[in-house]
């Protein structure tokens, strides 16, 4: 957690004669940095093409699955560098049913997401779909996605991050219970620990609020059953 000032006089603690300069440059020669704050990545402004109009108007809770999906991006620090997660969540049972992780965020990564979860869910009605003003989302590829799909895109107003609240909560869920607790070294760690904290927990173990404290698969589950029970 410390750098080479502090460090250093942890070593003049103990009785070390050594300089500051001295314990920096070995610090740098063994590659030994300190924590620092968790940032956010800067990126330029992309250029907008397709905005939408926001057609889900804040109705987070769907009576159906696959009635209407939120995609979102963030980002998660590791020593190798920035690493970013988009998701598609499911807001009947909060489930995530789609994401992709990479080391750039372009428009690939919310185009495989929602690939993912197309093939794993495969919508027989219309899905809507929506998701902020990003650059990956206004882009023309996205829009083509959709069209080809049969899903309606919707859009959160600009600057509007209520708007997307669900996705946004999500987030706050994986930093604050798993993300935080780690360091990383690599992105593969990384990426090994989140498929496990969505795939492994969240999504089959965690008990959610919105869902009588059922897991989003069992709140699923027991959906399916009453329908066969009607």
């Amino acid at each position: 957690m410390y750098g080479y000032r502090k460090l250093h006089s942890d070593l003049q603690d103990i009785g070390e004669k050594c300089g500051i300069n001295r314990v920096h440059k070995l610090m740098k020669q063994e590659g030994i940095k300190a924590q620092v704050g968790y940032r956010k990545p800067r990126h330029r402004g992309g250029n907008q093409h397709v905005v939408v109009p926001n057609r889900l108007q804040r109705e987070f809770n769907p009576d159906a699955p696959d009635n209407a999906w939120v995609t979102d991006i963030t980002y998660i620090k590791t020593h190798e560098g920035w690493l970013y997660l988009a998701v598609v969540l499911d807001l009947f049972s909060r489930k995530i049913v789609g994401w992709s992780m990479q080391s750039l965020m372009t428009k690939q990564i919310v185009l495989d997401a929602l690939l993912m979860a197309v093939w794993r869910r495969k919508p027989t009605n219309q899905v809507m779909v929506h998701s902020d003003q990003g650059s990956q989302y206004t882009s023309y590829e996205w829009q083509s996605f959709l069209k080809e799909h049969g899903l309606a895109g919707s859009m959160s107003r600009r600057g509007n991050c209520h708007d997307n609240a669900v996705a946004e909560s999500f987030f706050q869920l994986l930093k604050r219970e798993r993300i935080k607790k780690r360091i990383y070294s690599t992105r593969g760690q990384a990426r090994a620990d989140i498929f496990n904290y969505i795939e492994m927990f969240y999504n089959v173990k965690r008990k959610h609020g919105s869902n009588n404290l059922l897991s989003p698969v069992n709140f699923e589950n027991q959906y399916q059953e009453q329908l066969r029970s009607v």
